[in-house]
């Protein structure tokens, strides 16, 4: 068992969708391990779409703060999870002590067509993202 919780990071372009979802889930089901942020290589904002499709499985999210990654963040971190392509690419220079990790995931915010249609994309997405904050969870 852990002396303190695990301290995660959750790195994405724009802090908006993955990383949120990411940070949500992670303090939520992980609450007993895992003190959870997440950041943006910038900050674009919270997506609705987010917040709505984690409110309909039980997480708010709707009080997380949409913001750019610092350097006081990545020292308070002891792992550090890049949730898109572009921020695993253009990740500021951690220190040796911050484990790193890569979790690709799409971008729910590109998804086209109905609103059904969009709603539906960030659904898999959401749910692809609680199954691996639990699989995580679980290899601890």
């Amino acid at each position: 068992m852990f002396k303190r919780k695990l301290k995660l990071l959750f790195l994405c372009t724009g802090n908006s969708c993955r990383s949120q979802i990411a940070e949500g889930y992670a303090n939520v089901l992980g609450g007993e391990k895992f003190e959870a942020k997440s950041a943006g290589i910038e900050a674009h904002g919270k997506n609705p779409r987010a917040i709505v499709v984690m409110q309909e499985d039980g997480v708010d999210i709707f009080h997380q703060e949409s913001t750019v990654v610092t350097e006081e963040m990545l020292e308070w971190a002891d792992v550090l999870i890049t949730v898109c392509g572009h921020a695993d690419e253009n990740c500021p220079a951690i220190n040796s002590d911050i484990v790193r990790e890569h979790w690709p995931f799409d971008d729910p915010a590109k998804a086209q067509g109905t609103e059904t249609e969009i709603l539906n994309e960030f659904m898999r997405v959401r749910n692809e993202i609680k199954k691996k904050i639990t699989e995580y969870l679980a290899s601890l």
